[in-house]
This record gives C-alpha cells, sequence and structure tokens, in this order.
C-alpha cells in the first residue's frame, strides 16, 4: 500500500502537493458551501473540452498527417530540424504545449534515428530541447496555447487580441532566438546528407488523410471553444456538446484527458480560496507580490511550474497582465518551470536511459541562456 502511496507521489507530485496544500488549509477554514465559489468551473470546463477535442483530432491521425506534408518538403538537415521545432513552436499555440511534444517529439526521435549515427547523436538531444522550448514558447502567445493563459486571460477578463498583442514580442524574440540557435547549430553539423537521402526519410510512412467526417466534426467544436474563449457562447453549451458528441462518437477520448490536471486546478482553487480568507497571510503575501509581479512569477514557476504559480498568485495580485508574462517566460529553467518540459525527457529517457544526465544538463543550460535573453526583453519592454 505504502508502496503504491509512493508510486502516486512520484508520478502526480504536483497533484499531490496541491492535494495535500487543500487538505491542510481546510483545517484552518473549515468546509462550507462557499468553496464552490473559489472553483473556477469555466476554466475547468474548456480545458477539459479543448483536451477532449485535441485528443479527437490526434487520434484520426491529423497532427501526423500534417506534419508529414510539411516534412516532406524539406531538402536539408538544417531545414528538417527548423521545421520539428516550428511544428512544436506554431501547433502549440492551437493544441497546447504538452500536446505538441506529444505529437512531435516521436515524430523527431524516428526522423533522426534514420540518419547517420554521427549526425543523429549530434542532432537527437538539440532537437529535443529545442522542441521543448519551442513548444513552451509558442503555447504563450494564445489563450489556449496553455492552461495558465486559459485561466489568467479568463480572470483578467481581457480580449483574446489583448494577450496576442501582450506576448507577441516575446513570441518575435522567442522565435528569432530559436532560428538563431538552430542555424549556430547546423553551422557545427558533423556531415551531411544529400537531398535524394532526405526524400527516402519519408517514403516510407504514407499517413492516410483524416477522416473527413470526424475532422469537420471535432473541427465545429473547436471553434464552439474559441466563441466560448472569446466569450461569446457560454462555457456549459460547449460542455455539453462537447460531452454529447464525444459520448456518441468514441467515448474512449474520455481516457485520454489529463484528469490530473483538472484535480491540480481544484485542489489549488480551494487552497488559494481559503488563504485568502486568513487575513494574515493574505496581507503578507501581497506585500511581497506587490510591484514584483513578474519576477515573483518567474521564481515561483522554477519550484511549484508555471500553472500551480499562475494559480496562486492570481489569488493576491490584480495585476494579471505581469503574471502573465512572469508564469510564460518562467516556464524556462528548471525541467519542472513547465510540467509539459517532464513530456520529452521522459521520451529521451525511453530512447535510451544513457542520455537523460546530458539530456538534462542541455537542457537546463539552453533554458537559462533562453530565460536570460527573455528576461533582458522584458527590462527593454
Amino acid at each position: 500500500m505504502l508502496r503504491k502511496i509512493l508510486t502516486f507521489f512520484q508520478k502526480e507530485t504536483v497533484l499531490s502537493i496541491s492535494a495535500i496544500l487543500a487538505i491542510l488549509s481546510m483545517f484552518i477554514v473549515h468546509p462550507s458551501g462557499k468553496y464552490f465559489s473559489y472553483i473556477d468551473f469555466r476554466t475547468l470546463s474548456l480545458l477539459f473540452c479543448l483536451m477532449s477535442i485535441v485528443a479527437g483530432l490526434s487520434e484520426i491521425g491529423l497532427f501526423d498527417y500534417l506534419a508529414e506534408k510539411i516534412l516532406s518538403r524539406a531538402n536539408s538537415i538544417k531545414s528538417i530540424i527548423v521545421l520539428l521545432v516550428l511544428l512544436c513552436f506554431f501547433f502549440s499555440m492551437i493544441i497546447t504545449n504538452d500536446v505538441a511534444l506529444i505529437t512531435f517529439v516521436p515524430l523527431a526521435i524516428i526522423i533522426l534515428k534514420k540518419m547517420s549515427e554521427k549526425q543523429k547523436n549530434y542532432w537527437i538531444l538539440r532537437t529535443v530541447v529545442m522542441q521543448t522550448i519551442a513548444a513552451n514558447l509558442g503555447s504563450m502567445l494564445t489563450p489556449i496555447g496553455n492552461p495558465q493563459n486559459l485561466y489568467l486571460y479568463a480572470r483578467a477578463n481581457m480580449s483574446a487580441l489583448a494577450l496576442i498583442r501582450l506576448m507577441l514580442p516575446y513570441s518575435i524574440a522567442a522565435l528569432v532566438l530559436l532560428l538563431v540557435w538552430i542555424q549556430i547549430a547546423a553551422h557545427r553539423e558533423p556531415g551531411s546528407t544529400t537531398e535524394n537521402h532526405i526524400s527516402e526519410l519519408f517514403s516510407i510512412h504514407k499517413t492516410k488523410a483524416p477522416n473527413q467526417t470526424s475532422l469537420i466534426g471535432y473541427l465545429i467544436l473547436f471553434l464552439i471553444c474559441l466563441l466560448v474563449v472569446a466569450h461569446i457562447i457560454d462555457y456549459r453549451i460547449s460542455f455539453i456538446l462537447v460531452i454529447g458528441y464525444i459520448f456518441f462518437k468514441n467515448w474512449h477520448l474520455f481516457k485520454k484527458v489529463d484528469y490530473s490536471l483538472l484535480l491540480t486546478f481544484t485542489a489549488l482553487f480551494i487552497f488559494i480560496g481559503n488563504l485568502k480568507c486568513i487575513p494574515q497571510f493574505n496581507h503578507f503575501l501581497i506585500s511581497i507580490i506587490d510591484g514584483h509581479e513578474t519576477l515573483t512569477a518567474i521564481l515561483s514557476s522554477q519550484i511549484i511550474s508555471n500553472v500551480p504559480a499562475a494559480i496562486l498568485l492570481s489569488g493576491f495580485t490584480k495585476n494579471y497582465s505581469a503574471l502573465i508574462i512572469g508564469t510564460n517566460i518562467g516556464g524556462l529553467g528548471t525541467l519542472i518551470a513547465s510540467m509539459a518540459s517532464l513530456i520529452s525527457f521522459k521520451y529521451i529517457a525511453k530512447e535510451k536511459t544513457t542520455l537523460r544526465g546530458k539530456y538534462f544538463m542541455m537542457f537546463t543550460i539552453a533554458n537559462i541562456v533562453f530565460l536570460i535573453l527573455l528576461l533582458l526583453c522584458i527590462n527593454l519592454l
């Protein structure tokens, strides 16, 4: 029994800590009907709907099909690396950073394994590190790119265009930095691959086009969710439509929803709601955060990851723009600064356990460099 608990804690560390904090806070502020007012059901509903729809689109092979079409146009290793990284950067804006990594990191590993041993060894860690950074930074541009944006955007009651304007300079800077890094890495690449060899990399896999009926159905639901994000449709309508469609179309998709994320949000809502009922703690935390929202969000993200940091800090400041910038940039840094980064780490460890140490070192150095450069952008802007 103890072993099962420890295994669960290791697997779901953030959820476990969030649940423990929520339970401990209940001894100070006893459970009551006001607990329901703590929970942001709109955010939870949207997260559930988007995760379900993206799981459906992934299952019908839409992302694999698009990726293969795009990559088949590559004519050099550098162009392949650029496309693999940009797929994560731009798709994360729509399908979230974690789904982008789940989709495109395995694809990158498959492609790179077809290259020569020397080229594979050179590129595999560099590419996956950059894909991870690209997914974490690309996702910051849109309200649906990552969970903290979806939550803070709704909390701030800002328009989608306002969030895009806020994050656009940092997204452009991130894209430029990624392209510069690839250019530098490609310049030091050992050996080269001919155009004929490149074309052979895509001659084996011929992904079928996704079923049009299913594709249209999921895209309509996705559009409805976007209307909810834009505050045009009530979130309960999208929730009912998604539940109904998936139940009759493919109820197995319910198993692919990240319920641990939804439960983590719920636990943190309760914990923060209770903290706000404690005047002494409330005033203390506000005094620390006030005027330092961005830096506090970045530092907090390094320890508890950016999603919990966004929920925690949003209870003690109204400067949501600073929190959006801080929690997005704060996804850089440590391996847990953005929980999506663990996805790439697991794929590398599964591929070859001896690569874990090298990957961790390369990942940390690259993240620190990107974090410092984007911090300079914050000061300039």
